[in-house]
């Protein structure tokens, strides 16, 4: 009889559908509240995406699995409330929670110390406590999306059960050493990082969606054209990476489209149609997903009623040719500029890396791009391609050319003639272990309307030490951000065409925001966990904000 191995995860909804993903061991059938999709196989896997229509706007329903006729969902006795399916509601309030960056270990001592009182603490899982959260107080904190902002797994990090399977089948004494390798590793870092009993249950009943960040991946992932050459010439990089958007194409980004999206995709529809295993079909559409990305997008949008969420690939799509350097290529860009125009109350842009950093860390990037396309010279530039790599300046900052699109976007559509802006633009963002919160200012005569901000959330579970906050908090220095912006001068660099100052931050805990959007209202909320023993755990409370 076929058997869960991962899920189910509820992935998208809206007023009246909704999808549900799960793993199976076997082929088989898989029900969702009458709903039944057979599973399609990948390597010797089996996946389903079942579709769920007809539900009414603001409903609840109570949902179970089941395989081939038989309840494998919910487990028995597990003590946790039915997995629910709550169906967006235009008459109330809409809830989005985000944050990003979480390493796979267990919620025991000594992983829920602190990284100085032991090498292997990560304190406190933030998704964990957030589903305790959830259990005690579902009505007034139950989110309509949860935001997932890259790095939800790590292929070289934490997780010890996959790298004792790493271990038990290869020589780890040869690239990449313990950091995951193929298909068949993602696999178990997946199931890994999502079956933590609480977070398993959370992602069975919060509709979730997410994107792709450099640690699904590898370190630094595209930072710059010498990386991508360095990396193509080591024998193991393209098994890595073609199992890497293999993986993050079934696990992660499968569940972001909506089922009319879903019906439009070529790829979902030969893999769902075929008989035999799709794992050829994948690598290829992989292949071409790393080579040529032709036809291939991974950017994507919800409406949430009044509310658009376009969430931004900011990591698979980048262009690092000398003279191009971009964070997205020409299609990608004119589809999330397209998806930006309408007529919303919010509009939340999303993406893995930050937009808007502080203005020392800023200005730094900035000009480590300007050196290492020759500002100075090629000593110069060599130099600080190796301070780019070790310091892990790849933000929107050291993609200038998209820095300032982005900030030209975001001042049209404050500025709309055609109809109200929004109320509200946010950018959502993790990546960088910390959290703040940026108000954006646009030059006189813009005729900016809307209220603009940057919010970030990271780390959901991988905090930074002491060592690493005290760097953080001299580049939040105003003297550090001088000094940065005369540096960057030096080397030709523009000063941007918009300012920003920050309203909250940073703050370094493992955390997860909250945005709260009713009518043309919005505010934030930023919650924190504390680290050790504790049984009974709950979120505190870093700052809570009106934004609109």
């Amino acid at each position: 009889m076929a058997e869960l191995v991962l899920g189910p995860i509820l992935r998208h909804v809206g007023e009246r559908d909704a999808t549900v993903w799960v793993e199976a061991d076997e082929a088989c059938e898989v029900a969702v509240l009458g709903h039944k999709e057979p599973t399609f196989c990948v390597d010797g896997h089996h996946y389903a995406l079942v579709c769920i229509e007809g539900l009414e706007p603001g409903s609840r329903s109570d949902y179970e699995v089941s395989l081939d006729g038989e309840r494998r969902w919910p487990v028995p006795d597990s003590g946790f409330p039915a997995s629910q399916i709550r169906t967006l509601d235009p008459e109330r309030a809409l809830r989005v929670s985000f944050g990003s960056c979480r390493v796979a270990l267990p919620m025991e001592p000594p992983y829920v110390y602190t990284k100085d009182e032991h090498d292997d603490g990560a304190e406190v899982d933030a998704l964990h406590v957030y589903a305790h959260e959830l259990i005690r107080d579902p009505d007034s904190r139950w989110p309509d999306l949860l935001l997932l902002l890259g790095d939800q797994i790590y292929v070289d990090e934490g997780a010890p059960e996959t790298r004792e399977f790493i271990r038990s089948r290869r020589d780890v004494s040869q690239p990449p050493g313990e950091e995951v390798l193929d298909f068949e590793e993602y696999t178990r870092l997946h199931h890994e990082s999502w079956t933590e009993p609480y977070v398993r249950w959370l992602f069975s009943t919060v509709p979730t969606a997410m994107v792709i960040d450099d640690h699904d991946i590898s370190d630094d992932w595209n930072i710059s054209l010498a990386w991508k050459e360095e990396m193509d010439g080591k024998p193991w990089w393209h098994r890595r990476v073609e199992a890497g958007f293999m993986a993050y194409w079934i696990y992660q980004h499968l569940g972001n489209l909506s089922p009319d999206a879903l019906s439009e995709d070529e790829t979902y529809t030969k893999i769902r149609e075929s008989r035999e295993d799709a794992g050829p079909v994948l690598r290829d559409y992989a292949k071409r997903a790393y080579e040529d990305r032709e036809g291939i997008r991974w950017s994507y949008r919800r409406n949430l009623c009044g509310t658009r969420v376009i969430v931004m690939d900011s990591r698979g799509g980048r262009v690092l040719e000398e003279g191009r350097r971009s964070i997205f290529d020409e299609r990608e860009r004119d589809w999330v500029w397209g998806q930006a125009e309408g007529k919303f109350d919010h509009l939340l842009i999303a993406t893995s890396d930050p937009f808007l950093l502080s203005h020392g860390l800023h200005h730094l990037e900035a000009w480590s791009e300007a050196v290492c396309d020759g500002a100075w010279s090629r000593v110069a530039a060599r130099l600080t391609e190796r301070l780019r790599r070790a310091e892990d300046f790849d933000h929107w900052a050291s993609f200038g050319r998209s820095f300032r699109r982005l900030s030209r976007l975001l001042r049209d559509v404050g500025s709309s003639k055609e109809h109200t802006p929004p109320a509200s633009i946010v950018v959502l963002a993790g990546d960088v272990h910390h959290a703040y919160l940026a108000e954006v200012g646009f030059p006189p005569g813009s005729g900016v309307r809307s209220r603009v901000y940057q919010a970030v959330c990271s780390p959901f579970r991988n905090p930074l030490d002491d060592r690493e906050r005290r760097a953080i908090r001299v580049l939040f220095h105003r003297a550090t951000a001088a000094v940065m912006r005369l540096l960057a001068r030096a080397a030709g660099v523009p000063d941007p065409e918009i300012g920003w100052r920050f309203l909250e931050g940073p703050y370094f805990d493992n955390q997860v925001a909250s945005l709260t959007l009713d009518g043309r209202a919005a505010w934030i909320k930023l919650e924190k966990t504390t680290p050790g023993e504790a049984e009974e755990r709950s979120l505190e409370t870093s700052f809570e904000r009106r934004l609109t």
